[in-house]
């Protein structure tokens, strides 16, 4: 055999795979297929696991008092506190800013000087025009001398002509010279009018640069810094300001709601109100309604209603949110009179367990099971007579599967 040949046999022996290595990679892909099985397995456990630790998302509202007089109201809404006197003061001529004596918050009284602008011009212009009515003044004077050597010339010229000394055109002349001073004189003091006209226009001009607060109230927004340039109507694009700053009378403070036009029939003027500040959902404020807005809104199909406070209070602030009740002639106060209910709860929040009545309180983010004693209804709540006090958070919307223990999200 020839050495290309043995070669080539050998190459070919090379690639022969032995027994005992068939029968070891058999066993490695077994081992691959039960390894990948274990690892979907351990997914599986994971992911249930991990659904099981997931805290439930749950709704909550507090028990209310079981006198709360919103619980019999006619009809509810929404809206803001408004007050009826709020004013954006701004400049009647434009100028530059050159001083700011006020800051947000700060109270003011009506006249009260707030900025002043640069004066420099307007000053000018009152001093042009006293130094036009002092000339005037002084032609005058210098007219009525005149006229006095006129009136004694005039005078001679008469005697002269009488003795038929002098001719008539010399007392024409005298008589002529006379009258022209008087029509001097009158024409001075019209010309010291008109510069005491101008002096009164100067004057303002000076006095526009001072601006003072309409009306007693509180600076609500500081709108212009000293030099600043503000005009009263919008110009120089965005740097030229239109307004120096916002005051609010906070005893006109009052609210203002939209009330359903399917609904308005139900709100006359003079009806009492129950008004629940957003920022003290707790404070039930005493109200009545103002007037009746005679429009409606065709987009919104909703009428405006403005409501009065009894009695205002520094924490009641314009814009704040507040929700209000309206009530019925009937005394809601004399209704539960007598009655042993310790809260209001809405009807939602009420469970069955086995023929018993419970509910689930939110404490610290956990539940906490509670049996509950129920009294009447009360339109959307009901009464509570034994197991939660007011002010307790109650769940009223969440999954059915709630156990007492258990961790819970609260939806905000």
């Amino acid at each position: 055999m020839s050495a290309p040949a043995q070669a080539r046999q050998h190459d070919l022996a090379s690639l022969k795979i032995e027994e005992r290595s068939r029968t070891t990679g058999k066993a490695g892909r077994r081992m691959g297929l039960f390894a990948a099985g274990l690892g979907l397995f351990v997914l599986a456990v994971g992911g249930v696991l991990a659904l099981r630790g997931q805290k439930p998302v749950v709704e909550v509202a507090a028990a209310r008092p079981a006198g709360d007089l919103r619980a019999d109201a006619l009809l509810n809404a929404s809206g803001y506190v408004t007050p009826r006197r709020r004013a954006t003061v701004a400049a009647k001529i434009t100028g530059r800013v050159t001083s700011v004596l006020f800051d947000e918050g700060v109270r003011v009284r009506e006249g009260q000087v707030l900025a002043t602008l640069d004066d420099s011009d307007a000053k000018r212009a009152l001093d042009a025009a006293k130094a036009d009515r002092d000339a005037a003044q002084a032609t005058i004077t210098d007219y009525e001398v005149q006229l006095k050597n006129a009136e004694i010339t005039l005078h001679r010229a008469q005697a002269l002509q009488a003795a038929g000394v002098q001719t008539q055109e010399a007392l024409d002349n005298a008589r002529t010279a006379t009258d022209s001073l008087k029509a001097k004189i009158a024409l001075s003091k019209q010309q010291v009018a008109a510069a005491e006209a101008r002096i009164q226009e100067a004057q303002q001009n000076v006095d526009n640069t001072v601006i003072r607060a309409p009306f007693a109230g509180i600076v609500v927004s500081k709108d212009a810094q000293v030099g600043e340039m503000v005009s009263p109507i919008s110009a120089g694009g965005g740097f030229t300001r239109t307004g120096i700053a916002t005051i609010v009378d906070m005893n006109s403070n009052e609210i203002e709601v939209d009330v359903n036009e399917a609904y308005i029939a139900r709100v006359v003027p003079g009806q009492k109100v129950v008004a629940t500040l957003d920022a003290y959902p707790e404070w039930q404020i005493p109200c009545k309604v103002r007037t009746v807005i005679p429009t409606a809104d065709r987009q919104k199909a909703t009428v405006k209603v403005r409501i009065s406070f009894d009695k205002l209070d520094p924490k009641i602030l314009p814009d704040m949110g507040v929700k209000v009740a309206f009530l019925g002639n009937e005394p809601v106060a004399q209704k539960g009179k007598g009655s042993a209910a310790k809260a209001l709860i809405p009807q939602s929040a009420v469970r069955q367990d086995g023929g018993n009545s419970i509910v689930f309180l939110v404490r610290d983010g956990k539940l906490e099971r509670r049996a509950v004693n129920l009294g009447a209804q009360r339109g959307s709540d009901v009464e509570v007579m034994a197991g939660v006090s007011p002010g307790d958070s109650l769940v009223v919307h969440g999954p059915e599967a709630l156990r007492d223990g258990q961790s819970v999200q609260i939806r905000q």
